[in-house]
């Protein structure tokens, strides 16, 4: 018996370099980019421990729960490492980041994550990195939740290293990710003694084995279905265009917001509409209802819904609606309103359902 999952033939270097150049045209970058066959924590922890040492001093930027893991990665290390948190409802801005440097200028890298999907907020990119470069440091971006739901443009912006995985905006495979990697970083990681090296963690092993070789012959046997998948994912985003992929998910974070607003008894938990992520958009629930509870109760409605309750001790007030990939439609959010709005109705809070569908198809149509 055939399949024709199990059954295809090996995945050549030819193949694999194909799919790499695919992503740094989504990218629009001329840094080299590594795909690493594994979801993009791989990447996110192996660009830190390349780049950071005993001799680093990091500004860690904190706006959600990934910020606070680069951090304990970069203390790891043996970095100095200085947090720059800002409350979770919230955007860190340029000028808070030149007052850092201005406070500690031997500052040399800075992470930053673009959108936290965990807690709904997006980062100005653009602005906070021409503060970087204004101060030399190294720039490292995790750009796994936003890419394919706003533009990310490591070259434009001075990113030094820029990890992105397909799994949320680009609706595609969890099991492989990407990082564009600037000739800077690569320096870095070159000098760096505690840079892993024949590791599964190690850029540098792609880069000397593979990259200086003429992605000729691959590390070890590629992740062969994820790749295909992720290939797949790029087609669908080039037939469709990005821009329009983009448009798409700004619509589906509108909608969610104005339909929140129009069924009562939640709010948005990142304040300002300029400052939540059109990845997913964060709803604070009234007071006395645990979110979590919420949460499940909505999805014994339909348990595809794009909802989850936050994380630790977010689970107690926020909601997440996940409308990315191929929830990021009016249906979708509509949808999930509905649910919400029929277990806030069973605590026995006011809504207006009809009104939370009008208010959200007028948001997307006006987007």
């Amino acid at each position: 018996m055939t399949h024709p999952f199990l059954d295809l033939p090996p995945m050549s270097a030819a193949q694999f370099a194909a799919i790499e150049d695919r992503v740094a045209r989504l990218l629009g970058t001329e840094q080299d980019v590594v795909i690493m066959q594994g979801e993009a924590l791989l990447p996110l922890e192996g660009a830190i421990r390349g780049t950071a040492g005993p001799g680093t001093t990091a500004l860690n930027v904190v706006t959600g729960p990934y910020g606070q893991t680069f951090g304990n990665w970069l203390r790891d290390c043996g970095a100095r490492v200085i947090d720059l948190a800002v409350p979770f409802h919230t955007a860190v801005s340029a000028d808070l980041v030149r007052q850092a440097f201005a406070e500690h200028p031997a500052i040399d890298f800075v992470s930053l994550v673009h959108a936290e999907a965990a807690t709904g907020n997006t980062n100005p990119v653009a602005e906070i990195g021409e503060a970087v470069r204004e101060q030399g440091a190294l720039f490292y971006l995790d750009a796994v939740a936003s890419v394919g739901a706003e533009p990310v443009l490591p070259d434009a912006w001075g990113v030094d290293l820029c990890i992105v995985g397909a799994q949320k905006a680009m609706g595609g495979p969890a099991g492989v990710s990407a990082v564009s990697v600037s000739e800077r970083a690569w320096a870095r990681m070159a000098a760096n003694p505690g840079a892993p090296r024949r590791s599964y963690l190690s850029l540098l092993d792609w880069k000397e084995r593979w990259i200086d070789g003429g992605r000729s012959a691959l590390l070890h046997a590629p992740a062969q279905l994820e790749m295909l998948a992720l290939k797949a994912c790029l087609e669908r985003i080039e037939a469709a265009g990005i821009e329009t992929v983009m448009a798409r998910h700004a619509s589906a974070a509108a909608a969610t917001r104005a339909g929140a607003a129009a069924l009562g008894g939640l709010e948005p938990y990142v304040h300002l509409a300029r400052e939540a992520a059109p990845v997913a958009t964060t709803l604070r629930t009234p007071a006395g209802i645990t979110a979590s509870e919420l949460v499940a109760r909505a999805l014994r409605s339909d348990a595809t819904l794009p909802l989850a309750a936050g994380g630790g001790a977010l689970a107690a007030e926020m909601i997440r609606v996940n409308h990315y990939g191929p929830d990021a439609t009016v249906g979708a959010v509509q949808s999930s309103l509905a649910a919400l709005g029929a277990a806030l109705a069973e605590k026995g809070v006011p809504v207006d359902l009809e009104k939370a569908r009008q208010a959200a198809e007028n948001a997307w149509r006006q987007r």
